[in-house]
């Protein structure tokens, strides 16, 4: 949740100074208000989604492509950067899951040439994945890499 708001402040700063704002403070109508709140969100979200995943959304609504960003509509944009995101959250699940492979993978190769084939290679790799995961700073490398990923406005 934090790193979202991290993220996503400066959209949210640029809603609230064009459109939340002047909406409080009278100076403009609550349509108004929400098309200038909308459009910094929608700019974030442009600049991160796919344009493969765009695309589909576009082909399922039997809409033409857009020629301009303005053109697309928060209820194609918004399903199509869930999708992206979702895609995205996967390729780096994947990538955290493929070492921990490779030390289960040896730990299993171990026991087995040690002849304890009784015991769980779970018990034993399980210590071995959370060591390597704090000695190459695991959580430092994936939240500066889950951040650097956003091209934020």
């Amino acid at each position: 949740m934090i790193l979202t708001f991290f993220i996503m402040e400066p959209s949210l700063k640029k809603a609230y100074d064009t459109g939340i704002k002047p909406y409080m403070d009278k100076k403009i109508s609550y349509t108004e208000a929400f098309e200038k709140s909308a459009l910094p969100f929608k700019e974030f979200m442009l600049k991160n989604t796919r344009e493969k995943d765009l695309a589909l959304f576009f082909r399922i609504r039997n809409l033409p492509n857009p020629k301009t960003p303005d053109e697309v509509s928060l209820s194609v944009l918004i399903p199509a950067f869930m999708i992206s995101e979702l895609k995205t959250a996967f390729q780096i699940g994947f990538l955290l899951y493929l070492p921990f492979l490779v030390i289960d993978m040896v730990i299993s190769s171990i026991l087995m040439a040690m002849g304890m084939m009784m015991l769980p290679p779970v018990m034993i790799s399980l210590p071995f994945k959370i060591l390597v995961f704090i000695l190459v700073d695991g959580f430092n490398l994936l939240t500066e890499n889950l951040v650097a990923s956003f091209k934020m406005v």
